[in-house]
């Protein structure tokens, strides 16, 4: 079954700073990023949870992971974060039910890779540096991580994403009380010594894919 998580608006901007229990975000539930449908060799199953909220001219986004083996290799702008331990918004910002949609993954030092997509791997664009550079994320964790972390790390990213980004690359639908944007949320460190792929609402495919969107589930604007 498809996941629904609604989205409330926020009173005021929140200071990016990955601070996970702050008054921002108290009295926010949580969804928890916990279907593993692709077993590896390996037990590691990190728990992981996100929030959200908005406000007229961002979405506010926070991620807190218990982690090990953790991984950051890449340090630039559209570097291979997914190889790394990274957690994943994919969404399609409109009410209707195109097939356009944008992927955002972060690495856990807060290192973004961010595209544009007219289908499932097609039409693929990187948003332009200079746009994702208005990103503002904050992690607990500093690069770089020589190596692995291999000890028990819980780690914190939040960012706030400026609509400005990509209301003019897709169709858009801006964030009010009854507008449902189609997303997913991943969790995946596919070089890690101990490699996962872990996802929000359930994708039933025999091979790990994240650019699934008819598998995305549902934000629902309050």
């Amino acid at each position: 079954m498809k996941k629904q998580y609604s989205v409330k608006a926020c009173s005021a901007p929140a200071v990016i700073d990955a601070v996970w229990d702050k008054p921002f975000w108290q009295g926010v539930d949580p969804a928890t990023i916990g279907l593993s449908h692709w077993p590896t060799q390996t037990d590691h199953e990190p728990t992981t949870e996100v929030k959200l909220q908005y406000d007229a001219g961002n979405l506010y986004v926070i991620f807190r992971v218990q982690d090990r083996f953790v991984r950051a290799a890449a340090t630039q702008i559209h570097g291979d974060v997914w190889l790394d331990s990274c957690v994943e918004f994919f969404f399609a910002p409109n009410a209707g039910h195109g097939t356009s949609y944008f992927n955002l993954e972060i690495n856990c030092c807060g290192v973004p890779l961010m595209q544009t997509h007219d289908g499932p791997r097609t039409g693929t664009r990187f948003i332009d540096i200079e746009k994702c550079k208005k990103i503002e994320i904050a992690s607990s964790l500093q690069a770089p991580i020589e190596g692995e972390i291999a000890e028990p790390t819980a780690w914190t990213l939040e960012y706030r994403l400026p609509f400005e980004i990509f209301a003019d690359t897709a169709e858009f639908t801006n964030p009010a009380p009854g507008v449902t944007w189609r997303a997913n949320f991943y969790k995946c460190a596919d070089e890690s010594s101990h490699p996962h792929w872990i996802t929000w609402s359930p994708i039933t495919e025999e091979q790990p894919d994240f650019h699934r969107p008819d598998y995305f589930g549902e934000l629902q604007f309050v």
